[in-house]
């Protein structure tokens, strides 16, 4: 009777334990919810993608991001700004397979046009999907298993801290924080912007005028647009808000830095006479410098990504004309099949050539990643029109009706200043208004996570066509007195090669090297044509056989005399940009 009564209690309690298991499962179902498809299940560190991050709020995700997968993330600091800011960079890979630093790598930055946010939001992003998928995702398991991302959210801390805490404009805060006297008067930064009605905006200034060329927009009243020939204006133009600061009768004339940090970089740098807003040389700046010393001393990158706005492209270089001759036909083929892909990819986005299709640049980064580094590079400007109504605006521009009507319909006015009146101390009766400093140029946040998600898929896309390298097939064939011949076939599985032409062309990095070791080699041979036994000698360390390039999807045939058998012998691979591939020869 008692043993009956324990076991009814023992069948009670796993009752009420698994009721209580269920209670707790259908609990969290409820707080869950439906995982949607693409999206990570229930990630370790919780992001909020639809608004902008400041530089200690990116340290921190970093930060978060490092604690939750010590095995996948790693980040430091490659230098500091000009205001001693920390240049962060985190890696991402599975650092458990295989030496992280011998993977293909793809570089990612964003936001060195300060202004221009959203390009830190996408590159945290893509970190942060890789890491929280990587074991939902066999495909994003496999990948960073074989490659390693580079990801630096911003190259401009400085003045991304300035944009987000101080008043601006949508334009301004482009540039870094290095002081200048930009009017002459020896005063450095003595007339800035100013912020009349402490909204935090800086805004444009209008003024009632008889002679005023301008007037409101009948339809969209934040708009002012210009009268047509013959028609009575309304208003002047003042410019953005702000005082004659110095009493020099300017108003704004003196504002933080004129200079581009886009400029500033070692590949067809000119002069400011000649590209406006470069300094003095290449390399001015310590934000550009470090980023040059990482690549220097990362030579396994082997594509990257640089993040502006705006406008919806896909921009491979060059930047000037004049370094067309240096994009070769087969280099020109890769980029065509990455970038027609990203067509697709990102809705509204065009896939351009920078001097042909935009303006010229001298001195960009997207030219010393190409060209100086032989590196496969895309730079993204994010943000266009089309993402309003998903549809081409026939004008392109910022300007254009469809903000007005975006914000008209969508937004519920956030997205603009209304005309407020304001006593100038100069200009007298004015009234202040018009865009946000984070319209036009930004997403707004509901459209921002799509944006982030595609152009992270575009970089995926892109490092997963980085070289894959692959011993497809070994032999050894005895010869006469105690010797052997070895071949090998070395096959690229993906879309870019070992090197680009350029590099190729030019020696940047150090060719691919295919050893055999642990075997006594007398001849090594490069085969140019099996079947009609085609080969050229490599007579220099004739066990290590110098390759100039192995084309995307294409092979190298390699072959060695050996005195004694080298069943025991060992096949590499080394190549700085196509990863280190290590295997037993196969005695078939």
């Amino acid at each position: 009777m008692k043993l009956i009564y324990k076991v009814s209690i023992g069948f009670l309690l796993l009752a009420a334990s698994a009721s209580a298991q269920k209670k707790q499962e259908q609990a969290a179902v409820e707080i869950s919810g439906l995982r949607a498809i693409g999206s990570p299940s229930n990630p370790k560190v919780a992001m909020n993608w639809n608004r902008y991050h400041d530089t200690k709020q990116i340290q921190q995700f970093c930060a978060d991001l490092q604690k939750a997968y010590p095995d996948l993330v790693r980040y430091e600091s490659i230098g500091k700004s000009y205001e001693g800011r920390d240049i962060l960079v985190l890696t991402i890979s599975d650092f458990s397979a295989g030496k992280v630093d011998r993977k293909p790598g793809l570089w990612i930055d964003g936001n060195i046009h300060a202004n221009e946010l959203q390009g830190s939001e996408i590159a945290m992003y893509t970190a942060w999907y890789l890491a929280e998928n990587y074991q939902a995702v066999p495909f994003i398991k496999e990948l960073l298993q074989d490659k390693v991302f580079y990801i630096a959210p911003t190259i401009n801390p400085d003045s991304r801290d300035y944009f987000i805490h101080e008043p601006n404009t949508m334009h301004s805060s482009r540039t870094g924080r290095r002081p200048f006297d930009n009017d002459g008067d020896g005063l450095v930064n003595e007339d800035l912007y100013d912020d009349l009605d402490g909204d935090g905006q800086i805004v444009m200034m209008r003024r009632k005028s008889k002679t005023g060329r301008y007037k409101v927009d009948p339809d969209y009243p934040n708009k002012m647009v210009l009268a047509k020939p013959g028609e009575v204006g309304e208003y002047e133009m003042l410019g953005f808000e702000g005082i004659d600061n110095d009493g020099d009768g300017l108003v704004n004339e003196d504002i933080t830095g004129t200079y581009d940090p886009n400029r500033d970089w070692g590949w067809n740098w000119q002069p400011n006479y000649v590209q406006n807003g470069a300094l003095y040389y290449p390399g001015t700046l310590p934000e550009t410098q470090a980023v040059k010393k990482f690549f220097y001393a990362h030579t396994n990158i082997a594509g990257a990504q640089s993040y502006h706005n705006y406008g919806g492209m896909i921009l491979r270089g060059p930047g000037a004309a004049e370094d067309d001759k240096y994009y070769s036909r087969k280099d020109i083929q890769v980029y065509d099949a990455l970038g027609k892909v990203g067509e697709k990819m990102l809705p509204g986005y065009n896939y351009i050539v920078i001097h042909k299709d935009l303006y010229t640049v001298f001195g960009g980064e997207i030219d010393f990643f190409a060209l100086a580094r032989g590196v496969y590079t895309f730079s993204n400007e994010l943000m266009t029109t089309y993402k309003l109504f998903n549809e081409k605006s026939p004008s392109g521009l910022r300007q254009s009706d469809e903000y007005y009507e975006f914000d008209k319909l969508l937004l519920f006015g956030d997205a603009y200043v209304p005309w407020t009146a304001y006593d100038h101390p100069q200009f007298g009766k004015i009234e202040i208004g018009g865009p946000k400093k984070n319209y036009t140029r930004n997403h707004p946040g509901f459209l921002l996570l799509e944006d982030a998600h595609r152009n992270a898929a575009f970089t995926i896309y892109h490092a997963h066509h980085t070289p894959k390298l692959e011993i497809l097939e070994t032999d050894i064939k005895p010869l006469n007195g105690n010797l052997f011949e070895v071949n090998a076939t070395i096959w690229n599985s993906r879309i870019i090669p070992t090197h680009s032409d350029h590099d190729v062309s030019n020696k940047i990095v150090r060719p691919d090297h295919i050893r055999l070791e642990g075997a006594d080699v007398l001849v090594g041979m490069r085969v140019i044509d099996k079947d009609f036994n085609v080969t050229t000698e490599q007579k220099y360390k004739p066990y290590q056989i110098e390759v100039p390039t192995i084309d995307g999807m294409g092979s190298v045939n390699v072959r060695w005399i050996v005195k004694g058998n080298p069943a025991k012998a060992k096949l590499v691979v080394d190549s700085e940009k196509g990863g280190l591939v290590e295997q037993a020869l196969s005695v078939n």
